[in-house]
């Protein structure tokens, strides 16, 4: 047995007590001492559920209860994972609100976890690929099932302009772009006073809609309205929603889950902006 002195393992000891100062601590680590606590919802501000179903075009919203100052830190702790490997970026809205998304839709079957640093992990599964395509100058929504047409829908949408309303202008285009199927209410009450248009005004309104589908933060819907059905495929009457009538609204109401794809095309306005529910209009060069 070969002996070794006192002093060469007070010298052992120095040496590893170095490789250990100069070895890198895990991002989670560093997390669970620096970054404030981390809560994961949709873009529609509902948490995400584990074990739940989303669509094609879910974005992972992370919300912190502090600001982040060292943002590179949080990108490494909070850890997404995917079944097929999908590439993504976390993409910060501000120092407290990170948003994360692949550069393409995912593919239907993926298997989604979050990890948040040193905390349990949260997975989702990624659904049947539902896109709608609701394009101005047919005034159609054509909707695709794993890539097959499955319904045309003859719908109204906004009827364009703007108002100035005190120091505000609002516009009443159906801004183009690509939103997310954010959750549906049925019935829901629609209040123009929430956006600064006062319901005795002559474009006001305050009413309780059946089958309403939501798809920006800014209250975009596809609903039922039958009052404009004979508006509906040649002629914009609405205030930004999409009109459809009950047997169209009725069933997308049915179809849709949160994260399936809605593309808006040809319409006017200005483009549809992050705030909105607009993550997938940001082209991915300027994501990450």
């Amino acid at each position: 047995m070969r002996v070794v002195s006192r002093w060469a393992w007070i010298l052992l000891s120095m040496v590893v007590a170095l490789i250990a100062l100069q070895a890198p601590v895990p991002a989670a680590a560093h997390a669970d001492e620096v970054l404030p606590n981390v809560r994961f919802t949709t873009t529609s501000g509902a948490p995400l559920h584990d074990g739940a179903p989303y669509g094609i075009g879910t974005v992972i919203v992370a919300h912190f209860d502090g600001p982040v100052d060292d943002k590179g830190l949080a990108n490494q702790a909070l850890q997404v994972d995917t079944s097929p490997p999908v590439e993504g970026a976390w993409h910060w809205v501000d120092n407290r609100t990170a948003h994360w998304r692949p550069p393409q839709y995912y593919a239907p079957g993926t298997v989604v976890t979050v990890t948040p640093g040193p905390g349990p992990p949260l997975t989702f599964t990624i659904g049947a690929s539902h896109v709608s395509i609701a394009d101005d100058a047919t005034k159609q929504v054509t909707v695709f099932d794993g890539g097959k047409l499955v319904r045309t829908m003859p719908t109204s949408m906004g009827r364009g302009g703007t108002e100035k309303v005190g120091n505000t202008t609002l516009s009443f285009w159906t801004q183009p772009g690509v939103y997310t199927v954010l959750d549906k209410s049925n019935p829901v009450i629609m209040d123009s006073s929430t956006y600064g248009l006062p319901i005795n005004s002559h474009l006001g309104y305050k009413e309780s809609i059946n089958y309403a589908v939501r798809i920006s933060t800014d209250g975009v819907y596809l609903h039922e309205l039958d009052a404009t059905v004979w508006a509906q495929g040649n002629t914009d009457t609405s205030h930004g929603c999409l009109n459809l009538n009950r047997d169209n609204a009725t069933w997308f109401y049915n179809f849709s889950v949160p994260g399936d794809v809605v593309e808006v095309r040809n319409t006017g306005g200005k483009p549809l902006q992050l705030w909105q529910n607009g993550d997938w209009s940001v082209p991915w060069d300027q994501w990450v």
